[in-house]
């Protein structure tokens, strides 16, 4: 007998491999890890950790404004050494942080390359500005002239916005937004040389970016959905309440904008020598208790200071979930600031106050004012800007709490003032010996109301008392404090209520009659905003409109019992004559065209839905070869389908989502469309159910909505609508979830789906396949072939026919879709109404991008409509 074969010892196996694993990465990032070691030698050699180099380095290696040309190197050589330890430290953390994983994303050659270019070509770009805007900006630009700027925080942050080049649409935008609005935030407010060498090299290391990966970089119009929209202006809004803290936080911040450090926060520098000088007066007692209090000011002091960028950051989370409320707030915060500009900085024109610091710095701006006039316009341009980007983008915050929220509210926000202001008059009279001067009670009351806003919030009004004692001090202080935290939460708790939840009367009524009775396979898209509703004398039919250009363009047919949609079409049709609109019904059926026809109504065909009868689908036989194949590739790569909903999903998930869904938009670099075409925010309905192609490391491929179909109060067949998927994923994942969903719908005893609408588009119906009565039709008239020449002519752009050749995949019925209109002569309106409908944002810049890409693009016939229904 042999011997058994000893077994191979896998016990060193995991070392060799974490040993390997260990070396790749180190080898990955030599680069970053060289320049560490470089910095910190450099440093002890030179004996600069503790204080910075000395100043025949400084003259020789450092950077500033002058350095160039007579010390060029010092572009390059300015990034080895950090102004003290802390400098290095920091400095170094922000290296490793960003450079350990762009290097190995980037590759050593192209991360190399990003970073020398965007050091040095930020500099330049920084140097290129100051000499442009001296004649405008003279005292800033005079100011910063010795400023000195070392470290590598400029080519590192380059070299992360280069890197933004290779990930998604989502992130890059967010990420390039966030970068861009804090430095350029920094540059206005701080003002310093070195604020403008790294905007200039992450201005720098944007278009390189994509150079690095061989492709051209793009300088068009970004182009993002309603729910992104959201995301970015609420980002914007919140790096712009960041920059006046900043500014405020800074000892010797010179920007074009540190003025309004002085107008929305009340972090004011108080030299002693002017409060010394103050202070011995004894005319100015007020002053010197005003001073003396901002020097003493605490934890408590500083948020009341900064409270306007408080609500700022807590109203963004609301604008991100398209809050109105959070967008009303908003306005009135911006506009509210630069009303308190204009007037305190039209004050300062016309009289000096007092010498505060606060007092100082304003006034500081009045010299540059005569000689720099846009110096002094300047700061208000920043909340008047944010004011008219708020009013541009009024119509994506439209989501609003539940019923009763606000009034619950403002219940408890009063109830919560007056307890704190009973409170802040009877600890003021306990304590009325550590105030100055002695308050009774008249002094209290009136003291009140300046308890809840910013601490000497009105510069040129002192407090009528102010504290002396500990104690005093907190009650001065915490009585704003704990009002605002508090409210703080509430309002944020707002913002956390399902936006779901809430539906006015008349959506809730419409809902309630397609669950009750019938309507097509279009109808759930009826609930979705941005629609009007009649209901019919009985109550149990209704109709969604909208109107525009005179024109009241309805959403599908009329919704309720089948014996009364004729009667309902005519007295809807009354309806709109008596308020002078004119009815236009948009996608019906075969039915009510035939109807309409009989009264003397005009029609086109406008759309071409896909059925698929689910009692006979099994996907088998040679016709669908390609969706077995899908379903195959799918189980190999380990690809499975799961049901789920937005809302229900994980925080993972949802992001996922977002990140395909943007994708999408960015890549075709047009309006997102509505009306019958859902896109994310009608995804967020407990009724609507996704399906999503989903992988073993839980990364979604693909994702799709399907809307319920009602009949008598059960459902009996489901609407596609949202259709995206990942292009970097499973190609075939849309006709994986398509069939997956046709198989598990029909054992859950569902008797079609229905693949949607494919506008402008048509196929014949090959009598073979599914015979059936062909619809009564008539001679194409001078419309059908304009909407035939519409729809060739923006298939290059939405690609609606080759979605509709996409569908044809599943061999369904098709079933024509229908406008119908009662004269000719009201076509123009019509057709302006139903633009509008489906493009509600587009203006005139994405209009005129839009007709560019439509007659410079070759018309073409992929399916570039696949990941959208």
């Amino acid at each position: 007998m042999h011997a058994p074969a000893p077994e191979p010892d896998t016990r060193s196996v995991p070392d060799v491999r974490s040993r390997r694993s260990w070396t790749e990465r180190l080898r990955s990032a030599q680069l970053t890890l060289g320049f560490v070691i470089v910095f910190w030698g450099l440093g002890a050699l030179t004996s600069s950790l503790a204080t910075g180099p000395d100043a025949q380095l400084r003259l020789n290696f450092a950077l500033t404004p002058r350095s160039v040309p007579d010390h060029w190197w010092a572009a390059a050589t300015s990034a080895f050494w950090a102004r003290d330890l802390t400098g290095y430290v920091l400095e170094t953390a922000l290296v490793l942080l960003l450079g350990l994983p762009l290097e190995r994303r980037m590759g050593q050659r192209a991360y190399a390359i990003a970073a020398v270019s965007s050091q040095i070509l930020g500099v330049g770009l920084a140097l290129g500005f100051l000499a442009l805007a001296q004649g405008l900006l003279g005292n800033w630009t005079a100011e910063i002239g010795s400023h000195l700027f070392v470290g590598p925080s400029a080519f590192i942050i380059g070299t992360a916005m280069a890197g933004t080049a290779s990930m998604a649409t989502l992130w890059r935008r967010r990420i390039r937004l966030v970068v861009f609005a804090l430095l350029l935030l920094l540059a206005l407010y701080s003002g310093g040389f070195a604020d403008l060498v790294r905007l200039g090299a992450a201005t720098a290391g944007t278009v390189l970016g994509p150079l690095l990966m061989g492709r051209r970089p793009r300088f068009a119009r970004p182009v993002s959905s309603r729910h992104e929209g959201r995301v970015l202006l609420s980002l914007l809004l919140a790096a712009s309440a960041i920059g006046p803290v900043v500014a405020g936080l800074i000892p010797h911040a010179v920007g074009p904008l540190s003025i309004l450090r002085f107008l929305f926060t009340n972090i004011q520098p108080v030299d002693p020598q002017a409060l010394q000088n103050v202070c011995s007066d004894p005319a100015q007692a007020k002053d010197c208790a005003v001073a003396q209090l901002q020097l003493r000011a605490g934890a408590g002091g500083i948020f009341m200071a900064i409270l306007p960028s408080f609500l700022l950051l807590l109203l963004a989370e609301g604008l991100r979930r398209g809050r109105r409320f959070a967008w009303v707030g908003t306005l009135l915060i911006q506009v509210g600031l630069s009303v308190l500009a204009g007037i305190a900085l039209a004050g300062v024109l016309q009289q000096t106050t007092s010498d505060t610091g606060a007092s100082e710095g304003i006034v500081a701006i009045e010299g540059s004012a005569s000689s720099q006039p846009f110096t002094f316009a300047l700061p208000l341009l920043l909340p008047l800007a944010l004011t008219i980007i708020l009013l541009a983008t009024r119509r994506l915050f439209h989501v609003q709490a539940p019923k009763g929220t606000y009034r619950r509210l403002a219940v408890r926000v009063l109830a919560m003032a007056a307890v704190l202001s009973a409170v802040y008059v009877g600890a003021g009279l306990l304590l009325a010996q550590d105030f100055s001067p002695v308050p009774g009670l008249p002094e209290l009351l009136a003291d009140v109301p300046d308890r809840f806003l910013p601490l000497g919030f009105v510069l040129d009004v002192p407090p009528a008392i102010f504290p002396q004692g500990t104690a005093a001090v907190l009650v001065y202080e915490g009585v704003g404090v704990v009002f605002w935290a508090v409210a703080g939460v509430l309002i944020f708790r707002t913002f956390l209520h399902q936006a779901h939840t809430r539906h006015d009367a008349s959506t809730e009524r419409a809902r309630k009659v397609i669950k009750t009775w019938e309507g097509s396979s279009l109808s759930w898209m009826t609930t979705w905003p941005g629609n009007m509703y009649w209901f019919s004398p009985s109550g149990q039919s209704f109709v969604a409109y909208r109107v525009s250009t005179g024109v009241a363009l309805t959403l599908g047919g009329p919704v309720g019992p089948t014996s009364e949609k004729t009667a309902v079409f005519e007295e809807f049709s009354r309806y709109c004559r008596g308020n002078g609109w004119t009815p236009c019904f948009y996608s019906v059926p075969q039915e009510l065209r035939d109807h309409a026809d009989s009264a003397g109504w005009s029609s086109a065909q406008v759309a071409q839905e896909t059925v698929l009868p689910l009692h006979s689908v099994s996907f088998k036989g040679k016709k669908f070869q390609d969706i077995r194949t899908a379903l195959n590739n799918a189980s190999k790569a380990g690809i499975r389908y799961e049901w789920t909903s937005y809302a229900s999903a994980p925080f993972s998930v949802q992001v996922q989502i977002e990140e395909i869904s943007e994708e999408w938009v960015a890549d075709r670099n047009m309006p997102e469309m509505g009306f019958t075409l859902g896109s994310l925010d009608e995804l967020d309905d407990p009724e609507v159910r996704c399906l999503l192609a989903i992988d073993k490391r839980h990364t979604v491929h693909a994702v799709t909505s399907w809307l319920p179909v009602y009949r008598n109060g059960h459902i009996v067949g489901w609407t596609l609508d949202f259709m995206r998927r990942r292009s970097g994923g499973f190609r075939a994942s849309i006709e994986f979830l398509i069939a997956s969903a046709a198989l598990s719908l029909k054992d859950e005893g569902c008797e079609f789906v229905s693949l949607s609408g494919a506008p402008l588009a048509r196929a014949e119906e090959d009598p073979s396949e599914m015979p059936r009565p062909k619809p009564r039709s008539r001679p194409p008239g001078n419309l059908d072939r304009l909407l035939d020449w519409l729809g060739a002519t923006l298939e290059p752009v939405y690609g609606f026919r080759s979605l509709l050749a996409f569908k044809a995949k599943f061999r369904p019925r098709y079933e024509p879709l229908y406008m119908l209109y009662p004269d000719a002569a009201s076509l123009p309106a019509v057709g302006t109404a139903v633009a509008r409908a489906y493009l509600p944002t587009l203006n005139l810049g994405a209009g005129l991008a839009l007709a560019g890409r439509i007659f410079r693009w070759p018309k073409r016939s992929g399916t570039s409509g696949r990941n959208r229904s």
